[in-house]
């Protein structure tokens, strides 16, 4: 479980989802930009509530970890809208060298290139 500390609160949430909330916040300052999240907390041990942040350029958002008896809450569901944030950040995945779209294995030399 992770602590969250934003503009002097404090809120508990899962470790995904403040791994999650922290490389969104990066992301988003990195491309000068802040966007309102919704993440999920527990509240004495109620695991049914959200905070709202504003994140990115210009709001700190420090997570640490906090020592956690209780059972972990699954907010896998609940933070769909925070992953596709972060998602729709990221920039595109480049295509693995040596291997063209097709799967057609890479050939530097045009050994195999056929001839018309």
């Amino acid at each position: 479980m992770r602590s969250i500390t934003y503009a002097g609160q404090t809120v508990i949430t899962t470790d995904e989802v403040g791994s999650t909330l922290v490389e969104l916040t990066a992301a988003l300052a990195k491309n000068g930009q802040a966007e309102a999240v919704s993440i999920p907390i527990v509240v004495d041990g109620d695991a049914s509530h959200d905070a709202e942040l504003v994140i990115g350029l210009g709001n700190d958002v420090l997570s640490t970890p906090v020592q956690w008896t209780d059972e972990v809450p699954d907010f896998s569901e609940r933070m769909g809208h925070l992953t596709a944030q972060l998602n729709r950040l990221r920039p595109p995945r480049e295509p693995h060298l040596g291997i063209v779209e097709d799967d057609t294995p890479y050939d530097p030399d045009l050994d195999n290139i056929s001839r018309a």
